[in-house]
C-alpha cells in the first residue's frame, strides 16, 4: 500500500489550505514550546553523549581487567571497546527516537 492509500500526502500533493493550517500549528507548537531554552537543547547532546561515553568507558575498564587476568592472543579490550560502542549507539539511538515520539505526540 502506499502512502495515499493510507491518508498520508506529502507537502506538495496536500491543498494549500491544510499546508497553511499545518504550518500555523507547527508555529503555535512552538510559542507553546518557547520555555524549551538552547540549554535544553545541549543538555539533550550531552544526554546522548554520555548516553554512548559510559558504556564505552566501561567497555574500556572490563577489557583491561580481562587482558590483565586472562591474557589471549586478541585484545580485550578492543572487543569491548567495539560492544561498549554499539550498545552506546543503541542507547543514543533509543534516547533520539523517544524525543522523536514526543514531538509527533505534540504534533
Amino acid at each position: 500500500m502506499n502512502e495515499r492509500e493510507h491518508g498520508k500526502l506529502s507537502a506538495d500533493e496536500k491543498p494549500l489550505e491544510k499546508r497553511v493550517g499545518d504550518s500555523e500549528l507547527r508555529k503555535i507548537m512552538a510559542r507553546k514550546n518557547a520555555n524549551r531554552s538552547i540549554w535544553e537543547g545541549f543538555a539533550m547532546f550531552g544526554i546522548i553523549g554520555w548516553a554512548v561515553a559510559i558504556p564505552t568507558l566501561v567497555g574500556v575498564a572490563v577489557g583491561v581487567w580481562l587482558d590483565r587476568h586472562y591474557p589471549s592472543p586478541h585484545s580485550w579490550t578492543l572487543t569491548m571497546i567495539v560492544i561498549g560502542v554499539v550498545i552506546g549507539c543503541l542507547n543514543a539511538w533509543h534516547w533520539v527516537s523517544e524525543e522523536n515520539r514526543n514531538i509527533d505526540k505534540e504534533e
